[in-house]
């Protein structure tokens, strides 16, 4: 009988225990998409669900099955649901765009160790000679 009630007991304690961490995890996402509402906003920089970062056009935070218009590139703007928006992206976290011709090639110290710059037809010979070596 007293081990009944240590079993009680114990399930007693892991239900207190899931309540009160669902709670706190339910407050912490709500919390978060407070946040993001609040910086989802025309003109901010946005990462979406599939990896994609844009610029939002429009944005309706009270109507959230009103599509979310994001440009991806200039002159593209596409329809997105206002939940493929993972995260508004700060300028911490923004990608750089550099133009190739300020690109600075890092040069290698031993040049021994420097990997191989291949022309189209070195790369079509040695994978043809590979294909022959098979």
């Amino acid at each position: 009988m007293p081990m009944e009630f240590l079993l009680f007991g114990l399930l007693a304690v892991l239900l207190v225990f899931m309540i009160f961490n669902t709670r706190k995890r339910t407050k912490q996402m709500k919390a978060d998409q407070e946040e993001k509402a609040t910086k989802t906003v025309p003109g901010a920089k946005v990462l979406l669900q599939g990896g994609i970062y844009g610029t939002i056009v429009a944005y309706d935070p009270d109507d959230l099955d009103t599509p979310a218009l994001v440009e991806i590139a200039p002159g593209t703007i596409i329809d997105v649901h206002s939940q493929a928006i993972l995260r508004v992206v700060e300028p911490k976290d923004a990608v750089v765009d550099v133009p190739a011709d300020e690109v600075v090639e890092e040069q290698v110290a031993d040049e021994s160790i420097a990997p191989a710059v291949e022309t189209p037809e070195e790369t079509r010979a040695r994978l043809e000679r590979d294909a022959d070596d098979k």
